[in-house]
């Protein structure tokens, strides 16, 4: 495969490092998305005509090829959501609405994106549950043991980022979810930075619950995964109600369709979830092994330059994530953001949706350089030759 020529950005001078918040989209991808808008323009499980029933075919084989990615035992356990911002509602609104009792247990940690922590926070308005947030390492990281000492027997459920989207740390979801069991607690994981990275297999996971979106692995916007066990999907109530998840309705009855579709009210970003079908298939060509091990050495290789740079603060030396976070003494994050802009470097400035951590980690705004597997050593000496002009750094913040 040749890999840069794959990705029509790659043609366009700019060196992008802001792949935690999205991705690039492969030409197969594109051209997926341009096929169903030029072929076969049709809603889905709406007509009785070819074109529909092309729709129809499309959508169910993505189904299919998600439930073969992470692994689960029935495509009825895969629905389509807006992202995953959108599959984390459903789960706290349509699952544990109904689950949780007054005086029930949440255990979040400060480092979770707003998406994983809002919609419990919003619960807890409504509903007399409490949220505990397991604390940090010293090196601002979730370990397995300190979830542990947060469980108490009100615990009801962990929701949880497998990696979090700034420091960047592998969480031990397996044996976590091992011991949550144990004692009948539910864990929900956000794998939004870990299903475009590594291999999931929510079987071995034992995940109750797991979301991610499209857009962070080379797929479209607008599409989103919402897995969860079949046993507690069937308990999950529709927070969207309307065509194509119902049976039939009166006034006095309404009737349901059975999973996936109870669950997926109105038109869904057909040509979105269609194109998706095409992202999975061209990462499962790259290689779940080849995408770890080469972010795996970018990111070495990046702390490795970055450390001969005494003026750069380095917050997370030690993730294993393709996500590494830096500021530099006397320069706003914004500010340097801004500079590399000027140089055609695209990074992330700011708090990244996680204004709770600020409460446990010694920094708070930072520039985050996330990288995928279509990033380049060249490109990160480019940065780093940005990054050498200290002086020219400065005088651009003070303008």
């Amino acid at each position: 495969m040749n890999i840069e020529k794959d990705f029509l950005m790659k043609n366009n001078d700019i060196i992008y490092f802001d792949n935690a918040a999205t991705t690039f989209k492969p030409i197969s991808v594109i051209n997926k998305e341009m096929e169903y808008l030029t072929k076969y323009t049709a809603s889905s499980h709406r007509g009785d005509y070819n074109i529909s029933f092309k729709v129809d075919d499309e959508i169910d084989s993505t189904r299919d090829l998600v439930r073969e990615f992470i692994n689960a035992r029935f495509k009825e356990e895969i629905i389509f959501t807006l992202n995953a911002t959108d599959s984390l509602n459903m789960i706290v609104n349509g699952f544990f609405e109904n689950y949780l009792q007054d005086g029930d247990e949440v255990i979040l940690s400060k480092s979770e994106h707003a998406s994983n922590i809002l919609p419990w926070m919003m619960l807890k308005r409504r509903k007399k549950i409490n949220i505990k947030y397991a604390s940090l390492d010293n090196e601002n990281k979730l370990t397995v043991e300190s979830v542990k000492k947060t469980i108490t027997k009100n615990t009801k459920v962990i929701s949880l980022a497998h990696i979090t989207n700034v420091v960047g740390d592998e969480r031990d979801i397996k044996e976590i979810t091992k011991i949550a069991h144990k004692k009948g607690i539910l864990v929900v994981v956000d794998a939004s930075q870990s299903a475009p990275h590594k291999k999931i297999d929510v079987q071995d996971l034992d995940a109750d619950f797991l979301a991610f979106s499209a857009h962070k692995m080379c797929g479209p916007t607008g599409v989103g995964v919402l897995y969860g066990k079949i046993e507690l999907l069937n308990k999950l109530v529709p927070t969207r109600f309307g065509g194509g998840m119902n049976e039939s309705y009166k006034e006095s009855e309404i009737e349901l369709l059975s999973l996936p579709y109870r669950l997926e009210a109105g038109t869904p970003n057909i040509s979105g979830i269609i194109a998706f079908k095409e992202a999975i298939n061209y990462i499962n060509k790259v290689g779940m092994d080849y995408i770890e091990n080469k972010e795996k050495h970018l990111r070495n290789y990046l702390i490795n330059e970055l450390k001969k740079l005494p003026y750069i603060n380095i917050y997370n030396e030690t993730s294993k994530a393709s996500i590494v976070l830096i500021n530099i003494d006397g320069i706003t994050s914004g500010d340097l953001g801004l500079y590399l802009n000027t140089k055609n470097i695209c990074v992330r400035s700011g708090k990244h949706c996680v204004k709770m951590l600020e409460d446990e980690a010694p920094f708070s705004d930072t520039v985050r350089i996330s990288f995928y597997f279509y990033n380049s050593y060249e490109e990160i000496d480019k940065l780093i030759l940005a990054l050498k002009d200290y002086y020219g750094i400065k005088k651009f913040a003070k303008n």
